[in-house]
This record gives structure tokens, C-alpha cells and sequence, in this order.
């Protein structure tokens, strides 16, 4: 029997509600075929997860790959195109980039490896493990596995703020694991042009099933980034919004792409590639925007051994795998890819700080471009020096209020 590998992704972002060019992060075409796929899994579901963070665990792992094992992994994140060995100073000048201790929100990359006791492991990809993930090496014993899971979720749990919990079980592990990694992110940013807690009232939020549900809205006018997009034909519904909100310090941004209030998001989603990101960067322009952006808190856990297999990542989760450079025997192969996200939008110190009265829903005699984000829009928090990007995503249903609730206002 061959053993297995466990990795686990964790992303986790606090935005705290709280031009631009790319350097070529050659993850990003990677990125939006993730979203696609999970697009493609859930119909009216919200979507988290950090492409960064999946990008940097494959990393780990193709640190340890040899042959078809290894070439996946290349071909299907964008490597292919790169010297051999490039790609680990990549995403490690990426992860530098964000965890820079001068910046003005925070962002910590947390990686370790657990060992099964009494495995040798290859020294140099020990060696290089700490080179270029600065990953901590602890050994366990994964025939208990009940007590391995507490201790990987607590070492979670510490990262993140307490913010990811029971992220593995037990049922994760047996007596032929042999090795699991653990890449958490943890973010918290506050934006550079906060929302006031006593403009935020309640509101109907449309999804695109037809149902309405009660929503906080926060609203500012500011300055942000903005720009209107078509793509040319009817396939998105014509011109869709694109609004940039950086967030302090002006290196993080949250890029939210909005269709028009009676198209579906599912219309829109099919044109997201790549390029489009760039563009989308590259030609947003600072005005004086009016914003309605609903609170919205999203958690998912993905397991993403049938995604990755579906973008090319095969032959790590067979009995072909070839993991040699972590071992010197042929015996490991990935068993369970996972991740699980958490990103949470809300006003700067709103907590529980809801006016009473209402904002007019007009859409006319405006003075400035409108932001209304009262049904399903498309996401993604990025490093605006990098291109990188930590958190894609799309909200279907924000927070719901209900009648009863604390912070409900009627209409």
C-alpha cells in the first residue's frame, strides 16, 4: 500500500469596511480557471478562495515532484514558460511583496509541514522548503489521527485568529499518511476611504434566482477607481461596472465587477480571463463615485483534488506520483486537497452600529457614476504593485437580515 500526502490550503481575508499595472504573475490565467471551475459546481452559491494560497502549495508540493508529477504542476499553474526552479522565487518574492512589514494592512503566510515520525525526509527539500516558504517541520504521528487533526487545526487556528476552525478531521488521516501541508493567509485591511456606520441601512438585495433578501448597505461618495465595460456583444448583458477601492497604503485594492441590475452574473462570468483582469486594471480612472456596498461575510471549504485534476494536476493524486525529491523512495502521493476561506466586509468599527431612516434607491439625477450592488457581483482582492491575487470570488447572497434581528430597519 503506498502512502499518502495530505495538503491543505487556507485563506483568509478581513476587509475591513473597511492605474494600475501588473507585473506578469503568470498565476493569474490559473487563478480564473479555478474560479470557472467553481463556478461551474454551484449555481446560486457564494464563492471564497485564494488563488495565491493554492498557487504557493503546489509550490511546496513541486518542490518534492520529479517527472509527469512535476510537469503538471508547471503546465497547469503557468510555469511551463520559465526556467526550471524560477517559479519558487516568484512566489517567494509574491508572498514577500504582501508580508512586507512597512505596508499598512496586514498579511501573514504561514506554511508547515507535518511528518509522519520515523520517515526520512530529503534533507535538501527539507532545506528548500524553508528557503523559499519559510514552512516549519513538525513531526506527528498520523495513526492517531484524532489527535493530529486538533493539533494541525490549532496550529489553523493561531494563524488566522481563531477565523478558520476544524479544518481537517480525523477521518482525514490514517495510518498510511505520511505527510501533510498546510499553507494559511491571513489578511486584514482597512480601506483608505472608509464607510460611516450611520449611513448603513437595510436594504433588498436581488439574487438572480428571482428572491429578494434584506441586506445591510453601507454607502459612501468618494474617490475611487472606475470605469465602464462592454465586451463588444450582448453575452454579458452590455456594459457591466468596474469599481477599484483601495485599500490604506494603496497597495491592496478590491476589484468589484457588477453586471447591470437586471442581468444575471452568469452572464457575465463567461467573459472573465486573464487579460480581462489586466484591462480591467490598467483602464479603470479616479473619479468621484457614489458606492452602495452591502456587508457581506463569505466561508467556503473546497476540496480541490477533483478541481485541480480537472485543470491538469493528475498524476500527484494517483499511485504514479512521483514525490521522490521529498523521499528516497516512490511510495507518496497526494491523498486530500483542500481549502478553506473566510472573507469578511464590513465598516470600520460598524459592528452592531446600524442608523435608522433610509436612502433614497434613485438612479437618476445623479452627479457622479453609481455603484449600486444590490444583486450578485464578481470580486477580487489583489496586490496592485504585483498583479497578484489573494482572494477571488463572487457574492450571491450577502448577510441576510432577518425581521426580528437587532439590526433590522423596515423599509
Amino acid at each position: 500500500m503506498r502512502n499518502t500526502v495530505l495538503f491543505a490550503f487556507i485563506g483568509l481575508g478581513i476587509g475591513v469596511v473597511t492605474g494600475c499595472f501588473f507585473i506578469n504573475d503568470t498565476t493569474s490565467e490559473f487563478s480564473v480557471r479555478l474560479y470557472h471551475r467553481l463556478q461551474a459546481a454551484g449555481d446560486q452559491d457564494n464563492i471564497i478562495f485564494s488563488p495565491l494560497s493554492v498557487a504557493v502549495a503546489l509550490g511546496m508540493v513541486e518542490l518534492g515532484a520529479r517527472g509527469a508529477s512535476l510537469e503538471e504542476i508547471r503546465q497547469a499553474v503557468g510555469f511551463s514558460h520559465l526556467l526550471p526552479g524560477v517559479e519558487f522565487s516568484l512566489l517567494q518574492n509574491l508572498t514577500a511583496a504582501l508580508s512586507d512589514d512597512d505596508t499598512h494592512y496586514i498579511i501573514r503566510f504561514a506554511n508547515s509541514l507535518f511528518l509522519q515520525e520515523g520517515v526520512t525526509f530529503n534533507p535538501e527539500f527539507l532545506h528548500l522548503m524553508r528557503k523559499y516558504f519559510r514552512a516549519d517541520v513538525e513531526t506527528v504521528d498520523f495513526s492517531e489521527s484524532a489527535a493530529v487533526a486538533e493539533q494541525i487545526n490549532s496550529w489553523v487556528e493561531n494563524h488566522t485568529e481563531s477565523k478558520i476552525r476544524e479544518l481537517l478531521s480525523a477521518e482525514d488521516f490514517s495510518s498510511v499518511t505520511r505527510l501533510t501541508l498546510v499553507n494559511a493567509v491571513y489578511f486584514r485591511g482597512s480601506w483608505k476611504n472608509q464607510f460611516r456606520p450611520e449611513n448603513t441601512r437595510t436594504f433588498s438585495f436581488s439574487r438572480d434566482d428571482g428572491s429578494e433578501v434584506q441586506t445591510l448597505m453601507m454607502y459612501q461618495q468618494g474617490d475611487f477607481y472606475y470605469g465602464e465595460f462592454s465586451d463588444g456583444s450582448q453575452e454579458a448583458g452590455g456594459v457591466y461596472q468596474v469599481l477599484e477601492m483601495p485599500y490604506e497604503g494603496e497597495d491592496m485594492s478590491m476589484l468589484i465587477v457588477l453586471p447591470r441590475q437586471e442581468v444575471p452574473l452568469a452572464s457575465l462570468e463567461p467573459i472573465i480571463k486573464a487579460p480581462l483582469l489586466e484591462e480591467w486594471a490598467n483602464n479603470v480612472k479616479r473619479q468621484k463615485v457614489e458606492v452602495y456596498l452591502p456587508r457581506f461575510k463569505v466561508e467556503q471549504k473546497i476540496d480541490l483534488r477533483s478541481t485541480l485534476q480537472e485543470l491538469g494536476i493528475k498524476n500527484i493524486f494517483t499511485n504514479d506520483a512521483d514525490l521522490s525529491a521529498m523521499t528516497d523512495g516512490k511510495d507518496l502521493y497526494i491523498g486530500k486537497a483542500v481549502q478553506k476561506a473566510y472573507l469578511e466586509v464590513t465598516e470600520e468599527g460598524a459592528e452592531g452600529a446600524v442608523g435608522s431612516g433610509m436612502i433614497a434607491l434613485t438612479r437618476t439625477l445623479v452627479l457622479y457614476p453609481q455603484v449600486m450592488a444590490d444583486h450578485p457581483f464578481f470580486f477580487v482582492i489583489r496586490n496592485r504593485r504585483t498583479g497578484s491575487i489573494l482572494f477571488m470570488g463572487r457574492v450571491m447572497t450577502p448577510e441576510v437580515i432577518e425581521p426580528n434581528d437587532h439590526d433590522f430597519d423596515s423599509m
